[in-house]
């Protein structure tokens, strides 16, 4: 189920607008308009490309009907998808792209830039994207890749990042957030959790899990080892070689002690471990945590004292992309930053990089529910109409800054990222 609210129909888009033109030059009505757009729009195809919880059908359809043109998703997990970014990109128009892919694709003749006077509700932007500081004025953390240092493009040619200053050329348009923790099964538990350190804790051995991704995976078990005062790294998001030498041992002798029950490489596979009750503590998405407790599972996403891991999505468009196709995706940027997705993702526990569009498309009940940390005034549905959490529920780790404003460290890609996966397979495979 899709709710798009009257008002969101009351404010036509500039393709609407572009196609009413055009009729009105056919009749004579007015001279000298290029009818090109009321005559093509309805040919113009965007391919978006994305991982499956933001490459959503019903997403597109909706951006289809409001255009005039169509989009159509492409879902793909996520290291096939950095493939196809690598490899296929000519087959992919826009995408959703991690902060850390970006780094994989900066300076390959991948993506083309977008200049910033394109984005319409730039402003709009929360400014741990656009400046790396929150509204209080406090800095954010810079371990990691941070979204900052990947945003802005020296020139127009997009091959080269600023590393942090602002300028008037996009590497992509910020689109979703979230901060990351651990989940936990209460009910299977005799004892609070309250730091990364319990994911390596000794009473849940053979009940703990990790995400299987070097680049994801690595920043949890140096949260874990950092908390634990194994180690202390200059920076969790990008070790030196010995920092991951180190961690790596570590990890393989907490690996082969039995600690771990499973790694976990998909959304469905976290989901169902922490079901099943065969994991009762691993690093998880929220919104894997609400799909548990859907089921009438015990299931919590814990604040932990050392903070969270943060991450983040732009929509970047690829090279290839020109002519009408590329104001066609300009129109669709401005769209899909406008409200309808960032309130469809809401109500899957995903974060929009422009909050106050989304809350237009939001009841009150929901946004004080999802983004205003207060309890669920009545039952919150997910995007289908689906039950996703009970009325006087309070969503984990509270309000939106209460989360998003006590990230420690951001999903990375390491200088030593080569060194770092070949290591990692060693571990994973030891």
């Amino acid at each position: 189920m899709t709710r798009t609210p009257a008002k969101h129909q009351a404010h036509p888009t500039r393709r609407a607008l572009l196609a009413t033109a055009g009729a009105a030059i056919g009749t004579g009505a007015i001279g000298g308009f290029p009818t090109i757009w009321a005559q093509n729009i309805k040919d113009i195809v965007l391919r978006h490309a994305g991982p499956p919880v933001t490459a959503i059908p019903a997403i597109a359809e909706q951006a289809s009907k409001d255009l005039g043109f169509t989009v159509k998703m492409q879902a793909s997990e996520n290291a096939d998808l950095l493939n196809r970014f690598l490899s296929q990109s000519s087959s992919i128009d826009c995408a959703d792209v991690s902060i850390v892919f970006l780094k994989y694709l900066i300076g390959r003749n991948i993506l083309q830039t977008i200049p910033v006077k394109k984005a319409k509700d730039w402003d709009k932007t929360i400014p741990l994207f656009t400046k790396g500081e929150y509204p209080d004025g406090r800095k954010a953390s810079r371990q990691g890749t941070m979204p900052l240092n990947v945003l802005y493009a020296t020139s127009a040619a997009g091959d080269k990042v600023t590393d942090g200053t602002p300028t008037e050329f996009l590497t992509g348009l910020p689109t979703v957030t979230n901060a990351d923790t651990l989940g936990i099964r209460p009910d299977l538990m005799s004892r609070p959790v309250t730091s990364w350190a319990d994911l390596l804790a000794p009473e849940f051995k053979g009940k703990a899990a990790l995400q299987d991704s070097p680049t994801v995976g690595v920043i949890d078990v140096a949260m874990a080892v950092e908390a634990r005062g194994d180690l202390k790294y200059g920076n969790k998001g990008n070790m030196t070689k010995e920092e991951i030498d180190k961690t790596i041992k570590i990890m393989t002798e907490v690996k082969k002690s039995g600690q771990f029950r499973s790694f976990w490489g998909s959304f469905d596979q976290s989901v169902n471990l922490m079901a099943s009750g065969e994991v009762v503590v691993q690093s998880m998405w929220s919104p894997a945590v609400a799909a548990v407790r859907s089921r009438g599972i015990p299931c919590t996403y814990v604040g932990l004292k050392e903070g969270y891991r943060g991450w983040g999505y732009t929509l970047g468009v690829m090279k290839h992309v020109s002519g009408m196709q590329l104001d066609a995706f300009h129109d669709y940027m401005n769209w899909y930053t406008s409200g309808f997705q960032g309130a469809f993702i809401a109500r899957q526990g995903y974060y929009a990089a422009q909050p106050e569009n989304t809350k237009k498309f939001l009841s009150q009940a929901e946004w004080d529910y999802w983004y205003g940390g207060k309890p669920a005034a009545t039952d919150m549905l997910n995007p289908y109409g689906k039950l996703q959490e009970k009325a006087g529920v309070t969503r984990d780790g509270g309000a939106f800054w209460d989360r998003m404003g006590n990230v420690a460290v951001w999903n990375a890609v390491m200088d030593e990222d080569r060194y770092l996966t070949r290591k990692w397979n060693e571990f994973i495979t030891s």
